[in-house]
């Protein structure tokens, strides 16, 4: 007799759950802006976000959608730096209504700074956050720099910060993932 473990029967339920969802990645419109700020507010309280010390202004910036089934369920917003050589992740942020929409929304973003001729993605997060850096980690991303002090920094600007994040940890800090993009298929570090 062969036992199969929860965690299978879990990964098996999960395929047959995403076989009845249908998950659509498609750009932002502006139709998108009112569940786009609703989904900045439920995250970050503001649709200004702040990344390594340069305010942005969120629910204008241009990115992607995820829908499941016709339904918001996440968006991921871009900044392209000047010169477009590098491509910014300023937000990225789902509804837990199916798994690998978060990792949709990610790949989605690199494909755009690839069709923007960027060699560079990159993005931020608080030192707090650590459910987000172990999701970088997982999908190839590399630390590239540690911004040491910067959300005090900003802190001195913007007020209404937080002083403690996940977990009850002090937010201090913000880190700096990125991916080398090549222009052709998917980039694999």
């Amino acid at each position: 007799m062969r036992v199969r473990s929860t965690a299978s029967m879990r990964s098996r339920a999960r395929t047959r759950s995403l076989r009845a969802m249908s998950l659509t990645i498609r750009p932002i419109e502006p139709r998108d802006l009112h569940d786009i700020r609703a989904e900045l507010h439920a995250h970050w309280h503001s649709h200004e976000i702040w990344s390594l010390g340069r305010c942005h202004q969120a629910d204008a910036l241009p990115g992607c959608v995820a829908e499941v089934n016709g339904a918001f369920a996440g968006c991921v917003t871009l900044n392209l730096d000047s010169g477009a050589w590098q491509c910014e992740v300023i937000t990225l942020s789902c509804r837990g209504v199916a798994p690998g929409i978060g990792s949709a929304l990610l790949a989605a973003a690199e494909d755009f700074a690839r069709a923007h001729g960027c060699r560079r993605i990159y993005l931020t997060t608080t030192n707090d956050n650590t459910h987000a850096i172990r999701f970088y980690q997982r999908r190839g991303w590399h630390f590239a720099a540690l911004h040491k002090g910067i959300v005090d920094r900003v802190r001195a600007l913007k007020p209404d910060l937080p002083l403690l994040g996940f977990d009850g940890i002090q937010i201090r800090d913000e880190i700096e993932f990125e991916r080398w993009l090549d222009s052709g298929a998917r980039a694999t570090q």
